[in-house]
């Protein structure tokens, strides 16, 4: 059969198996942001923390990313409030964009001074950080609900900060990106100046689908849409698009458009209309990435999931003819792979597409490895590409303070076929590593999902794992 084929009909039924919502199980990840860069789709995201909450209980910032949209390696924290020094708490809605091979982060969180909202803005010489204040203070601030920054950078060079709940602010972004043009003046009915530099927009039916606040008597019902926080500004073909969670709570995703990047918007529709997620907030961003559109939003899907603790989850979509977006709806699927995994490389362990029972946690040492493992706990990978020769043995690194366990590596789920069985003894300490080398007991060829199946004692913490390899015949 020719191997073109093969690939093709392996990838399909891959597809068709694997459920993907939300993608990443590890953490409870919120307002996710994408940024595609060097052949990699980065998202950014929040950090709900775990347990029953009434509140956002939110301290850092987390990385993730993938080459082919279906497996996603965790980079842990490179940044929390503790990075700002003048913030209070918060750590809620950010984005993270690249310019001259730098990476600026904007964040929301409440100034200490001041006890607002405010906007800030972090520096990195890589897009998985470490990040540092840029400022030292925050980049724009004032009362009112000066939250969830979107940025857009023009290949003109341009740069525009959006943000806001309930209203909605821009400012233009000086080359810098840490600063902006306080001279910067947009003219029209439909902003008025708030600051040197800064500008609110007059919202309405015909530009947000209806005012900022309910006028007396009038409920949701009564107006097409009501912009309510959430931004995400970007542009395509020459028109300029803000998607923003919009119809007060719970929030649906609808959007407005413009051909100028300040405005005037039109109204133009949902995107994703209400569901029940288990949420009631939403959260989007809309990023391209070899050839396909992708709709980022947010879910409370994850077992524990709620209006506090959110995930990540990815819809892939096609414009319509006309340039519009289409009514996107959740799926439990996810999306396509649109590469495969290399597993004669060294993955790493906190690289997964779907997870029961794990967590990751920092190394000074060995980066973020996969921790709180038990008995029946597992993790998947997608399309792994074991060639036309396959392999004949896998190296793991592991370490254990007390018992141990062993790992079960399956071709699919963990019912699948067994390739290699891992005994896994004491290694003298949680994060004292070692590597173990396993003959396969049956050996693939071509494209297969993975499954690392974790066995011992029950109710008892077993290892942590760092990454793993295949080895060629």
């Amino acid at each position: 059969m020719d191997r073109n084929l093969l690939t093709a009909g392996l990838l399909l039924l891959s597809f068709s198996s694997v459920a993907q919502r939300p993608v990443i199980q590890t953490n409870f990840t919120p307002d996710p942001a994408p940024m595609v860069y060097d052949d990699t789709f980065y998202i950014y995201t929040g950090h709900d923390e775990d347990g029953e909450h009434n509140e956002f209980v939110m301290n850092e910032w987390r990385v993730y990313s993938s080459k082919d949209m279906v497996n996603w390696t965790d980079h842990g924290s490179p940044m929390s409030l503790d990075t700002f020094k003048w913030a209070e708490w918060g750590a809620w809605a950010s984005q993270c964009v690249e310019r001259d091979g730098k990476f600026f982060w904007y964040v929301c969180c409440v100034d200490k001074a001041t006890h607002d909202m405010a906007i800030g803005v972090a520096v990195a010489e890589s897009p998985t950080g470490p990040f540092m204040d840029a400022v030292g203070a925050p980049l724009v601030s004032g009362p009112g609900g000066y939250i969830d920054p979107t940025v857009l950078v023009e290949p003109n060079g341009d740069a525009w900060l959006y943000w806001g709940n309930p209203g909605l602010w821009c400012c233009k972004l000086n080359r810098d990106m840490v600063s902006y043009d306080r001279n910067f003046v947009i003219t029209g009915s439909h902003v008025e100046k708030v600051a040197d530099g800064v500008w609110k927009f007059i919202q309405n039916e015909d530009s947000f689908g209806g005012p900022e606040k309910l006028a007396e008597g009038k409920t949701f019902a009564d107006y097409k849409d009501l912009y309510e926080e959430g931004p995400w500004f970007y542009r395509r073909n020459g028109l300029y698009i803000l998607a923003y969670a919009a119809g007060g709570v719970p929030e649906h995703i609808s959007y407005s458009v413009s051909d100028k990047p300040y405005g005037p918007w039109k109204y133009a529709g949902q995107i994703m209309p209400l569901q029940d997620m288990g949420s009631f907030t939403n959260h989007c961003g809309i990023a391209d990435f070899k050839g396909n559109h992708y709709f980022i939003y947010h879910c409370g899907s994850l077992p524990g999931g709620s209006g506090f603790n959110r995930s990540t989850a990815i819809e892939q979509f096609d414009y319509n003819p006309d340039g519009t977006i289409p009514t996107i709806y959740p799926t439990k699927d996810g999306v396509e792979a649109v590469g495969t995994l290399d597993p004669y490389s060294r993955v790493e362990a906190e690289t997964m597409a779907w997870s029961e029972g794990l967590k990751t946690e920092p190394n000074d040492q060995t980066g973020i490895y996969v921790s709180e493992i038990h008995d029946g706990d597992y993790l998947q990978v997608r399309s792994v590409d074991f060639g036309d020769k396959g392999a004949d043995s896998v190296t793991v690194a592991v370490a254990s303070a007390l018992r141990g366990g062993a790992i079960d590596i399956y071709s699919g789920d963990c019912t699948g076929q067994l390739i290699a069985s891992i005994k896994v003894s004491p290694t003298g300490g949680w994060e004292k590593w070692t590597t173990i080398t396993a003959r396969l007991t049956s050996s693939l060829t071509g494209i297969h999902n993975l499954s690392f199946c974790f066995r011992g004692k029950k109710g008892c913490k077993l290892f942590n794992f760092d990454y793993w390899k295949f080895n060629r015949k």
